[in-house]
């Protein structure tokens, strides 16, 4: 099983990270059919083939998503499309882990 995890600073209040949030996970949901829901400041996702959860800290979010076998190749692609994304509904650049 293949890993992601992204760790990103951002500059927006609670209110606004948790919308960005939503409108994000939205775009990713409609183009990759993943269901998800929130859990207090943890949102969670999950489709055939890969799961994971999204975290709101103060000042950051942090990614962490499981590919199963057959998406585990697609691995670069689809962390450089959350990079992109990230960097349209966050506008912030990464930190360093």
């Amino acid at each position: 099983m293949s890993h992601i995890a992204i760790h990103r600073a951002h500059r927006l209040n609670p209110e606004q990270v948790r919308q960005a949030t939503e409108e994000f996970i939205a775009r990713l949901a409609e183009r990759y059919e993943i269901t998800y829901h929130w859990q207090g400041d943890s949102l969670y996702f999950e489709r055939t083939g890969i799961g994971g959860q999204i975290d709101l800290e103060p000042g950051a979010i942090r990614i962490n998503a499981r590919l199963g076998f057959l998406l585990a190749p697609l691995k670069s692609v689809l962390e450089q499309e959350i990079h992109q994304r990230l960097d349209e509904f966050f506008d912030a650049p990464p930190a360093a882990v």
